[in-house]
């Protein structure tokens, strides 16, 4: 891996959307590590005016991934990339 995977996770507390995709996220990340930040929307109003109940996003370097749901096989075949490259 050259540079490493930033995932980011666009979220709000008790979002349970958030939180299955925070627990598919974690279990990739036990087997290709990476910089992992959760971002509260409702902490910022222009986050929460941009995602509203759109929610979770999750990016992978910058680039929106997801939303609503994330697939576990597909986001780990998209850090698997960025981990091989």
């Amino acid at each position: 891996m050259s540079d490493p995977v930033s995932v980011e996770i666009y979220s709000r507390p008790g979002c349970h959307l958030c939180d299955n995709a925070k627990d598919a996220i974690e279990r990739v990340r036990q087997r290709y590590p990476f910089v992992l930040k959760t971002i509260n929307i409702e902490a910022d109003a222009a986050l929460e005016a941009a995602y509203g109940n759109e929610i979770p996003v999750v990016t992978i370097n910058g680039n929106k991934a997801f939303k609503y749901r994330v697939d576990e096989a597909e986001f780990e075949k998209k850090v698997k990339r960025l981990w091989n490259k």
